[in-house]
């Protein structure tokens, strides 16, 4: 009995692993096609167009920042991804002429992208 436990706990433990791991990338993915070309593959503000906003590309790698990641899951991300009342991101993308395709956001692609920075940050410092 013990050792079927066991067994189904380590099962159990993999496919939540693997799931994370899949997860992981589908925010790394998002991240490096969708918000590098500004924030930086170093979550730094470092990528090409970081200082042809205004404001300037914010530091995503900070402790504060990783600190609003955790106290608000998923709002940070999904605030900036499907702003309501202004264009910031696409007026910056235009002016520099780079095109996006279209991209449908899935409730579990704002989480990925949340967990793929918190994991990135946790990493940087």
């Amino acid at each position: 009995m013990k050792k079927t436990i066991f067994a189904s706990l380590g099962l159990l433990l993999l496919a939540h692993a693997t799931g994370s791991q899949a997860e992981n990338s589908n925010g790394k993915n998002i991240f490096v096609q969708r918000c590098a070309m500004c924030h930086g593959a170093d979550l730094k503000g470092t990528g090409p167009l970081a200082n042809k906003s205004n404001p300037p590309t914010p530091d995503l790698s900070t402790a504060a920042f990783k600190k609003r990641l955790h106290d608000y899951p998923g709002v940070i991300v999904s605030s900036v991804v499907l702003r309501p009342n202004g264009d910031l991101i696409p007026k910056t993308l235009r002016e520099n002429g780079v095109k996006l395709p279209a991209f449908t956001w899935r409730v579990q692609d704002l989480r990925d992208l949340n967990a793929y920075m918190t994991t990135e940050i946790s990493k940087r410092r």
